[in-house]
């Protein structure tokens, strides 16, 4: 029997905990360009900073400004008393250098932990790590999922989610595999695999001939006929030990790690 890992559930029970220790806090949100998800997940960042009572300031900036502005506005909300921390969301427009806008967040408002200082203290070994990452991470702990000494497929080696992840993986003993859109063969490292992290928003990217019967995260999101899918074919199901759902898995632990994050800065 499939065990599903419910994020909404677990998110909503932490959220619940962080109730009044977050309220008068304030978060600043940077959108650069119209990219439809991007738009979706900041007014789901907003709603929820709403329901807390985080003060909260959303900036929405042409993608035909140049970065300096961009980096401007960050530098004014680095010193605003009011503002708790910053986050810039990606994916930015090709234009811009994303290290060098990121860079510029003061590290002790860098709610999304991106910028360089803030990854390299995780990669020596510190707990303050990136929204998905650590949500995927506290999925585990709920379900009691021990992964040391577990082979680990990551299907993503972004900043944001692969690299953070394995070097947490690595932490706790588990012995972690990276793929990537270069990578030849993925069936060959998820076949064995007895945990399955994926994120690349390529619904049917994983499908039920690619694995045995392992713990799946499935962090992708991407539309097939105006529904809400992940990376997985709707068969990986029946093969799984354990599997998150798309919608309501791995999302609203990343929106519950973000308030997290803002309290922890503090």
């Amino acid at each position: 029997m499939t065990i599903i890992l419910d994020g909404k559930k677990l998110s909503e029970e932490i959220i619940g905990s962080l109730k009044g220790k977050v309220k008068g806090l304030g978060l600043a949100a940077i959108l650069i360009g119209n990219d439809p998800a991007s738009l979706i997940y900041v007014n789901i960042k907003e709603r929820k900073c709403e329901e807390l009572g985080i003060y909260f300031e959303k900036y929405h900036l042409d993608e035909n400004i140049n970065e300096y502005e961009a980096i401007n506005l960050i530098n004014r909300l680095n010193n605003d008393k009011k503002i708790n921390g910053i986050l810039v969301q990606l994916p930015l427009p090709d234009k811009f250098n994303r290290e060098k806008i990121l860079d510029s967040i003061n590290p002790r408002k860098d709610v999304d932990c991106l910028t360089s200082f803030n990854l390299g203290r995780l990669l020596k070994g510190g707990d303050f790590a990136p929204c998905t990452p650590k949500g995927i991470i506290r999925l585990f702990d709920k379900y009691n999922i021990n992964v040391e000494g577990k082979k680990v497929t990551i299907i993503n080696h972004s900043n944001l989610i692969g690299k953070p992840l394995a070097t947490m993986l690595l932490k706790r003993g588990a012995t972690v595999t990276i793929c990537h859109s270069k990578t030849k063969d993925i069936k060959e490292f998820t076949l064995n695999a007895d945990i399955i992290i994926t994120a690349t928003g390529k619904h049917g990217l994983i499908t039920k001939d690619m694995i045995k019967e392992p713990i799946i995260i499935d962090a992708g999101v991407s539309k097939v006929n105006d529904k809400i899918v992940g990376d997985c074919s709707e068969d990986v199901k029946e093969k799984s030990s354990y599997i998150t759902p798309v919608p309501n898995g791995v999302g609203p632990m990343t929106v519950a790690m973000l308030i997290e994050n803002l309290l922890y800065l503090q």
